[in-house]
This record gives C-alpha cells, sequence and structure tokens, in this order.
C-alpha cells in the first residue's frame, strides 16, 4: 500500500499539471512543483493561504460559485479562465475541479488541475479569426459560393446565394439547389455536372438561377474538385458568376455587326431611290440629298448618343425614320410617352428601320397617296406593350415567296428577345406588323427576364 502511495506522490510531483488541494474553504493544502512553475508562488508561500490570491479582481465571483458546487459534491468540468501569476501578470488557464471525499463520503476538500491555455486558446483565437476573415470574403465576393461533399451533396453557400435565392441550406441540401434552375435548363445542367462529379473533371456550364422575386438572370459556374495528398477528392468548390450584362451586351454586338452588314448590303438601293426622287426637282437637289444621307447616320447614332440610357419611344420612331419624312407617303406617328430600355429600343429601332427601308421601295411610301400609322400603347395592368405599323393606299401587295434577314429584324429578333408576339401580314392593301411584348422586358428600370435568351 506504501508502494501505491508512494507511487501517486511520484505521479503529482512529476507532472506538467498543476494539481492543488484546498478545503472546503479554499485554503491550499498541498501545491506541486507544476503549481509553482505555472503561477510561480512557492509551496512555502502557498499552502495555508486562500486560493483567492490568485484571482483577479474581476473573477472572485467565479471561486464561490467553484466551491458552492464543490460542497454540493458536483464536479467542475474544463473551463478557461485568468489567474493572476506572482509577478503581477495574468495567465490564460485550463481548470478543472473535483470534490475530495472522506471515507465516509463527506466532501472535505477539492482537487484542481490547472494548465497553461495560452497555446490554446491562442490556436482557438487564429482559428476564429480565420473562420472569420474566411466568411467576410466569402460572404462579400461578387460571385456565389458553394462547398460540395466528393458525390456532389452540397453542404455550405456563401450569404450571396441565399440572398438571391432567398432559400435556406435546409432547402438545399443535397441536390435541392435544382429547384431554383429554368425548367429548360435543369436537366442538361444535372446531367454534366453529375458526370463531373463521377469523373473528377473541372466542371463549367452556363445557365439561369431564378431570383427569389422570381427574376431568370444568367450565371457562369465552376466547380473544382479539392484533392487531398493521395489524390482523392475530398470536396468540391464552386462559384456562379451573374453574366447577364455581359450576355446581353454581346448578343446586341453580335445584333449590331449584323446589322450594319445587312444595311450595307441595302444602302445602295435606297441611296439609288433617294437619287430617283430628288433630280425630279433640281432645286436644292445637293442639300436635300446631303440631309437625307445625314438622316440614314442618325440611325446608326441614336444609342450612343442616348448612352444605353433609356430613349422615349417616338423619339425612337422619328430619328429611326427621318429619313423617310418626306417620301411621296403620310407618315402619323402616334402613342403616349414611353421610355424604351437600350435592349428594346435596338430591336424596335431596327424593326422600324427595315420597314420604313421596304416601305419606301415599294410599300406605301414609295407612291403619293400612301400612309403609314405607327402607334404604340401600354396596358399597365395587363402588363403588356402593343406597337403597330399600318400602311395603306400604296401599291397593292404581295406576299414575297422567300424570306431574309430583313424578315429575321422585323418578326424573328424581337419575338426571341421579348418572348412576346411579332410578325407581319401582308394584306394586298398594305402590309401591317404588330409586336406584343411584356413590359418588363421593354420599360426602362424594370428587370429583364434572362429566361428568354
Amino acid at each position: 500500500m506504501a508502494e501505491i502511495s508512494d507511487f501517486y506522490a511520484a505521479l503529482v510531483e512529476s507532472t506538467d499539471d498543476a494539481i492543488v488541494a484546498k478545503d472546503v474553504n479554499g485554503t491550499v493544502l498541498s501545491w506541486n512543483p507544476a503549481a509553482v512553475r505555472l503561477f510561480g508562488y512557492s509551496e512555502a508561500e502557498m499552502v495555508g493561504q486562500s486560493i483567492v490570491q490568485l484571482l483577479p479582481d474581476d473573477r472572485l465571483d467565479e471561486e464561490v460559485n467553484i466551491l458552492t458546487r464543490i460542497r454540493a459534491g458536483e464536479r467542475v468540468g474544463q473551463f478557461f479562465t485568468k489567474r493572476r501569476h506572482k509577478s503581477g501578470r495574468l495567465i490564460d488557464v485550463s481548470v478543472t475541479v473535483s470534490p475530495v471525499h472522506d471515507k465516509d463520503g463527506n466532501v472535505v476538500g477539492a482537487s484542481k488541475i490547472a494548465r497553461d491555455a495560452t497555446q490554446v486558446l491562442e490556436r482557438e483565437r487564429r482559428l476564429r479569426q480565420s473562420e472569420a476573415r474566411f466568411h467576410m470574403l466569402a460572404d462579400n465576393i461578387a460571385p456565389f459560393a458553394w462547398i460540395a461533399e466528393p458525390s456532389g451533396n452540397i453542404i455550405w453557400y456563401n450569404k450571396r446565394w441565399y440572398d438571391y435565392t432567398g432559400t435556406t441550406l435546409e432547402d438545399m441540401r443535397g441536390w435541392g439547389w435544382t429547384k431554383v434552375h429554368h425548367p429548360d435548363h435543369v436537366d442538361r445542367v444535372r446531367e454534366h455536372i453529375k458526370s463531373c462529379f463521377e469523373s473528377g473533371e473541372e466542371w463549367e456550364d452556363t445557365f439561369p438561377l431564378r431570383s427569389k422575386e422570381g427574376e431568370y438572370r444568367w450565371f457562369l459556374s465552376r466547380a473544382k474538385p479539392i484533392r487531398e495528398e493521395h489524390g482523392n477528392i475530398i470536396w468540391w468548390f464552386g462559384t456562379n458568376t451573374d453574366i447577364t450584362e455581359q450576355r446581353e451586351q454581346a448578343e446586341q454586338i453580335r445584333l449590331l455587326l449584323m446589322e450594319v452588314n445587312h444595311r450595307s448590303k441595302n444602302m445602295l438601293s435606297t441611296i439609288q431611290a433617294l437619287i430617283r426622287r430628288s433630280v425630279k426637282d433640281n432645286d436644292g437637289f445637293i442639300a436635300r440629298f446631303q440631309d437625307r444621307i445625314r438622316s440614314l447616320a442618325v440611325n446608326q447614332d441614336i444609342l450612343v448618343r442616348r448612352e444605353w440610357r433609356e430613349v422615349p419611344v417616338e423619339e425612337l420612331a422619328r430619328l429611326q425614320l427621318a429619313f423617310v419624312m418626306d417620301a411621296p407617303g403620310e407618315i402619323t406617328i402616334s402613342g403616349s410617352e414611353f421610355p424604351l430600355n437600350p435592349r428594346a429600343a435596338e430591336i424596335i429601332g431596327m424593326a422600324l428601320h427595315e420597314l420604313a427601308t421596304n416601305s419606301l421601295k415599294y410599300g406605301a411610301l414609295s407612291a403619293g397617296g400612301g400612309q403609314v400609322s405607327i402607334g404604340w400603347e401600354v396596358d399597365e395592368e395587363g402588363g403588356l406593350f402593343s406597337m403597330h405599323w399600318t400602311e395603306s393606299g400604296g401599291p397593292q401587295v404581295t406576299a414575297p415567296e422567300q424570306t431574309g434577314f430583313g424578315s429575321t429584324l422585323i418578326a424573328e429578333v424581337p419575338r426571341r428577345f421579348f418572348g412576346g408576339e411579332a410578325g407581319i401580314d401582308y394584306a394586298s392593301s398594305g402590309i401591317s406588323w404588330s409586336l406584343k411584348a411584356p413590359l418588363a422586358m421593354i420599360r426602362a428600370g424594370l428587370s429583364q427576364s434572362a429566361a428568354t435568351n
């Protein structure tokens, strides 16, 4: 028995943990060498003294609470706190306190184990700081960001994702992200990313995602596998970057280039028609001819001059039709003030120019007595914008046997971009063109649905 006691005594003396015995009033009964190293007080200085000597002034209630729990026979599990070193400086410690019972089971004191917690708390501080920096970065970068398990089960999104989609992690867990994908694209996207998850290849795709307001915007999305040292995938890290504006700008540039190419082909025909009408009256021929040529340049400059901001419908129509305003036929323009967004102005402007060019060559504007009526209406309740071009009094109309790029500008492009209705009717009395489109796709300042792209 003495050997066991000697063993425990040696254990207390040699351990790196400060082991302190105290009675139920907090008076120190024993003080091992590790306590000397940790707190700076010798055994002689502490035995018989109150343990309160180690407590900072703002933590005196802490010892009262500990002793109360010990007297009740309760163990005080590990907690982090501060104690005062003999030098007066404060040190971080982790403390565990257990009641000591006599042979009859009565609590007669407490055994306290204390460790220097400086490095532990510093690691925790750095970890919290690192985590805070990560969240600050992840939640404030422009793209959405997410992390998935090797199987593709997404377990984390940044704040940007939730702000845009209005969802929660519970909504999105696993493959819940498919709920915010456009139905026309979701199957393709799911199969593509699934194949990448299975093969381990980096993933890239573009598709529309629905916002909490119901708007669809286009995103360039990428995911990269994160591998451990042996090459096994442990995570996937992905981003979704909004490219709606870039996508629209690229489409605008493409259409403008196509339009320039198309106009260059019919420019000679237009000039020839202008010359034939001008030479009938030689007075002021050069001045009138130059004015008409300049009116064509205005059509190209309208959106540039407006700096791609809102364009009033009436201004757009008058500028686009300036080159035919003194044609033999009569043009009337009517409609309330209404601001077009830049994309709508571009598409409607191209359609009006094409209609005017055709009318000047073949329709109501090619002969005296012809009439062209242009008008538009706004149905706020129904959320619809309507526009028409109607010709009468000109040569008899016959439908063309073939359609070219001009028909694309008049009908197909508006239908595709606006998601509404656009078409031309070749009635024998005169052609008519009509457009019906959602206000959200037409009016300046409203969100545009990318899903129709």
